[in-house]
């Protein structure tokens, strides 16, 4: 039986990023170094292949530090942590690691800068997201105020609004966080914004692509885990740039084949935790239903690299 054509469109950039990339190595680094087991609070990245796979080789994960005991190396996830935590481990005089996306820093030091300055701060993010409780984290309790719609910010109530500053996640959509960022600058004028946007590169650049292929696709499948910030917007990305079908699938067995029965074109993409296995995987299943014509869809080449930290490069 003959299969029908299909065109599928293959974003690029897609998938890992520096940051997801940097601290995968950490936990791989730490347990060549110190053996297994080593702990590593809340999950590395958002995606269970890859947490499976490390745990698989012996790392153990947890949601907070006293479930870890004090002889055995814990890592921060990247997606950085309340000041309190590191704070909490060096009174405990366990050997720690911080694999917070070096993105993800930038936006602490930010905020620590702006309070030093007399600032009260705003965060744009998602609440319960572990970024945003770490960066509002870095400031006594008060002193970061969350909005998460441009509704929030009409109702968000500050100290002084001449003296006010404002970080975002660095994984929102572009498009959304633009119209949160203008609502705050229309109430409060003398808002301070960060000296170079917080969404990073990775976020930016898969959402560009997304832009790239969805208006010419029957459908888009984005390859993520449903904890996963940057892949849930790229679904909403997709389905706003014109895509009548587009859905977050975390392996090729959650592709539902009936409703993409009648298309003649798919895009696929991933979240910046997803590994390129995965999406090699959802390539073959729609390999083994369609004849499949491959075609890279590519609006920027990435080479940014993030140096693990100075205490796995150096001799135990």
């Amino acid at each position: 039986m003959t299969k029908p054509p299909l065109t599928l469109y293959l974003a690029a950039p897609r998938g890992f990023c520096a940051g997801v990339d940097r601290a995968i190595k950490i936990v791989e680094m730490a347990l060549q170094k110190w053996g297994a087991p080593v702990y590593v609070r809340h999950e590395i990245v958002h995606n269970k292949f890859v947490v499976d796979g490390l745990r698989a080789k012996g790392a153990v994960f947890v949601e907070e530090l006293d479930e870890c005991p004090n002889d055995r190396p814990v890592i921060f996830s990247a997606h950085g942590v309340p000041k309190s935590v590191p704070a909490s481990a060096a009174q405990r005089e366990m050997i720690y690691v911080d694999a917070t996306c070096p993105l993800v820093s930038k936006v602490h030091v930010e905020a620590q800068r702006h309070a030093e300055a007399g600032l009260q701060m705003i965060m744009i993010g998602h609440k319960g997201h572990p970024e945003t409780i770490g960066t509002m984290g870095q400031l006594p309790d008060g002193e970061v105020l969350l909005v998460e719609t441009v509704d929030d910010v009409a109702s968000v109530q500050v100290r002084n609004p001449e003296k006010l500053a404002f970080v975002t996640q660095t994984t929102l959509s572009v498009d959304d966080t633009k119209d949160i960022i203008a609502a705050l600058e229309a109430r409060f004028p003398a808002i301070v914004g960060p000296h170079k946007e917080d969404i990073c590169y990775a976020t930016t650049n898969r959402q560009e692509a997304v832009k790239a292929v969805a208006p010419k696709s029957d459908a888009l499948l984005v390859v993520g885990a449903p904890n996963s910030s940057n892949s849930r917007r790229l679904v909403e990305v997709a389905a706003r740039a014109g895509c009548n079908y587009a859905q977050l699938v975390q392996r090729a067995h959650d592709i539902d084949w009936r409703a993409l029965e009648g298309i003649s074109s798919i895009a696929i993409t991933a979240g910046a935790s997803a590994p390129e296995v995965l999406v090699n995987e959802v390539i073959d299943a729609f390999n083994n239903h369609y004849d499949v014509t491959v075609e890279l869809v590519e609006t920027a080449v990435e080479n940014v690299e993030f140096k693990v930290p100075r205490v796995l490069r150096q001799t135990a």
